[in-house]
């Protein structure tokens, strides 16, 4: 039995055009047999999703195509069973929600805190 890739990614960068996005991402994700939810908002993308190793490069050409969407690091892990079991791309108000009105997170950032340095920080 051959393993399923799972693949967790965001990136927060402005699509005004989000809305637009919707269809063609699901018909990516459809077409490639990948399962999974990714949210579009006018602030980013974020998403998990699972499929084949080769599916799963497919999409990430996808993303490729689009100068917003290019170079999304992506955090890669492998299952023996697919973990999910429909393909979502769901439209948000904020892909993380913080329900402050005119909060910009491409714009608005605190202090990135290395993983090391955590505990003391807390």
């Amino acid at each position: 039995m051959s393993k399923t890739q799972v693949t967790a990614f965001y990136r927060f960068v402005m699509l005004d055009d989000y809305r637009e996005l919707r269809q063609p991402l699901l018909a990516v994700m459809l077409e490639h047999e990948i399962k999974g939810t990714i949210l579009l908002a006018e602030e980013g993308i974020n998403g998990t999703v699972a499929g084949s190793g080769a599916a799963i490069d497919a999409l990430l050409a996808w993303f490729n195509k689009d100068s917003r969407l290019s170079g999304l690091t992506p955090k890669l892990a492998w299952h023996d069973e697919p973990p999910f079991y429909r393909s979502k791309v769901k439209l948000k108000k904020e892909i993380v929600t913080l329900g402050v009105p005119g909060t910009d997170p491409t714009r608005e950032v605190g202090t990135y805190v290395k993983p090391a340095d955590w505990n003391a920080l807390i």
